[in-house]
């Protein structure tokens, strides 16, 4: 278990290091609209924001003797929702792509999952003693 949540937490924060290096450098380039490189820049500081919390859940739960699963699935899908939807919306235009303009709602579906997976982890920390 905590193999995987270290993992994980590697390859988002890796991949949100690169996106980010991307977002500052490359996409500047492509995208002119301010909203939208604020909108990816968002994104990203969530997706590192969630790396980091990845690296930290093991010991977290190791120390409450919680099984985290139900966080883990629901936190990754909501950065991947969250972030990537973002990603993915601030890039359609640029990518000559408009029908991705259908992952607007998802983002917000990310940010609820992530707000769930943090609150069962809430609750079973809370409630041992």
């Amino acid at each position: 278990m905590e193999r995987k949540w270290i993992i994980t937490g590697l390859v988002l924060l890796i991949t949100g290091i690169i996106l980010g290096a991307f977002g500052a450098h490359a996409l500047k380039d492509i995208v002119t609209d301010k909203d939208k490189l604020a909108a990816f820049e968002t994104g990203v500081r969530y997706q590192l924001i969630h790396a980091i919390a990845f690296l930290i859940v093991p010991f977290i739960a190791r120390h409450f003797s919680l099984d985290p699963k139900w966080s883990f699935r629901l936190l990754l899908t909501g950065v991947l929702f969250f972030s990537g939807s973002i990603y993915l919306l601030t890039l359609k235009e640029a990518a000559g792509m408009p029908f991705l303009k259908f992952f607007g709602p998802v983002t917000p579906i990310g940010g609820l999952l992530m707000i769930v997976g943090w609150t069962i982890l809430l609750l079973g920390v809370s409630r041992k003693r």
